[in-house]
C-alpha cells in the first residue's frame, strides 16, 4: 500500500482542529489547499480530540457553520483520544493523533495555522526519509553558563533511546553552536506510515517528560517537548536534514504564519493574496468574522495597517522585536 501510494504521489494532509481559533485556522487551511491545489488526489483529514478527562471544556469543533463548511470543502474529520496529554499540553495532540490515521498510507502533517499556496504534490516527498521545518530558532536547550552544553545535553537523549549521536551532527556549523544539533520546528513533518511515527514520537516524548536524563535538570522541558522528541524520531527512522529541497515547504508552497498579525508583518505578498482570496467568498467570509481577530485582520483592514509598519525585505532578526512594534501600535491580536 505504501509504495502504490507514494508511486502515484498520493498522500494524507493531516492538520488538527478544535474547538475555538483552530477551527477557524482550519477552514483556512483548507480553503487554501482547495484553491491552491484543486486536482489534489489526496486526503484532507482533520485530527479532533476528543472529549475526556484530560481536558477541562470540549475541545471537539462545535455543530454549525464551520463544522459545515469544513465539511464542504472535502476534509474528513477524524477523532482520536488523549491518553497521555490534553489540555496542559496542546502540543501533544500531533503526537497522539497519528495512531488513528490511516494505517500504511503516507501522511504530511501541517500545524493548522499554515495556508497552502501551491499543490503539494510539486515537492518531492521521499516518504522513506522523514523531515520536518527548518524554519526554526535555537529556542531549546538552554545550556546554563557552568555547563552541561549542547553536547552533553542532545547526547544523553541521543544515548537514551540508543541512537547513533555523531551522525546526527552537522559538521559545517562550530561545536556547542545550537545549529550543529538537529534541531527542528514542528509545524511540518512526514513519513510513511502514521503508527510508526506517532508510536515511536509519543514512546520518546512521554519517556523524557516522564524520566529525564541528568543532562535536563537545569531545562524547561515546556513548551518544547515535541521539539525535544522530534529530531530523535525523525533520526532513528532514517530521515534528517536536507531531505527536501529549500524554499518549498516554508517557502513557495507552504507558509507556516503562526498568527495573523505575523502573517502581515513579515510573510510574502503570494501568502497575504493567497489569505485574502480564499477568506473572500461570502460563505467564508460570514463564517470567519464569527472570529474577531479574523474580523479585524482581514476584513477591516488591520492586516494591511500592520503590513506598513515594515519593510519586507528588511524585516528585524528576532521575532520579538516584531511583536513589540505590532503591539505598540495596538495592533497586535492572538
Amino acid at each position: 500500500m505504501i509504495e502504490e501510494a507514494a508511486a502515484h504521489n498520493t498522500f494524507n494532509v493531516v492538520i488538527v482542529g478544535q474547538s475555538g481559533r483552530l477551527s477557524y485556522e482550519a477552514l483556512l487551511f483548507a480553503a487554501s489547499l482547495r484553491a491552491s491545489a484543486p486536482d489534489f488526489k489526496g486526503r484532507l483529514l482533520i485530527a479532533e480530540p476528543q472529549q475526556g478527562p484530560l481536558w477541562q471544556h470540549d475541545p471537539r469543533i462545535e455543530p454549525g457553520p464551520v463544522r459545515d463548511l469544513l465539511q464542504e470543502l472535502g476534509a474528513e474529520i477524524t477523532p482520536f483520544e488523549n491518553r497521555h496529554f490534553g489540555q496542559a499540553y496542546p502540543q501533544g495532540n500531533k503526537m497522539e493523533m497519528l495512531r488513528d490515521l490511516p494505517i500504511g498510507e503516507p501522511f504530511v502533517f501541517f500545524d493548522t495555522d499554515t495556508l497552502i499556496l501551491d499543490d503539494p504534490t510539486i515537492v518531492p516527498f521521499d516518504f522513506d526519509r522523514p523531515t520536518a521545518s527548518f524554519r526554526r530558532e535555537g529556542t531549546w536547550p538552554k545550556p546554563p553558563l557552568y555547563g552541561p552544553g549542547y553536547t552533553q545535553i542532545w547526547k544523553s537523549l541521543y544515548d537514551r533511546f540508543g541512537l547513533d549521536f555523531e551522525s546526527s551532527l552537522d559538521r559545517d556549523q562550530p561545536d556547542e553552536y545550537w545549529q550543529r544539533y538537529l534541531y527542528f520546528n514542528a509545524g511540518f513533518f512526514f513519513y510513511k506510515c502514521p503508527h510508526i511515527f506517532g508510536e515511536r514520537f509519543l514512546d520518546y516524548a512521554v519517556n523524557i517528560k516522564d524520566d529525564p536524563p541528568d543532562a535536563l535538570a537545569s531545562q524547561t522541558l515546556w513548551p518544547w517537548l515535541d521539539q525535544i522528541a522530534l529530531p530523535l524520531v525523525i533520526h532513528s527512522l532514517g530521515g534528517g536534514r536536507h531531505a527536501l529541497p529549500p524554499n518549498l515547504i516554508d517557502g513557495s508552497v507552504s507558509c507556516h504564519y503562526r498568527l495573523l498579525p505575523l502573517l502581515y508583518a513579515r510573510e510574502s505578498d503570494k501568502a497575504i493574496e493567497t489569505l485574502e482570496s480564499v477568506a473572500a467568498p461570502n460563505k467564508i467570509k460570514k463564517v470567519l468574522k464569527g472570529y474577531e481577530p479574523m474580523k479585524r485582520m482581514i476584513y477591516q483592514g488591520r492586516g494591511r495597517k500592520v503590513r506598513a509598519l515594515f519593510d519586507q525585505n528588511d524585516l528585524p532578526k528576532r521575532e520579538q522585536v516584531i511583536r513589540n512594534r505590532i503591539k505598540a501600535k495596538g495592533f497586535w491580536m492572538r
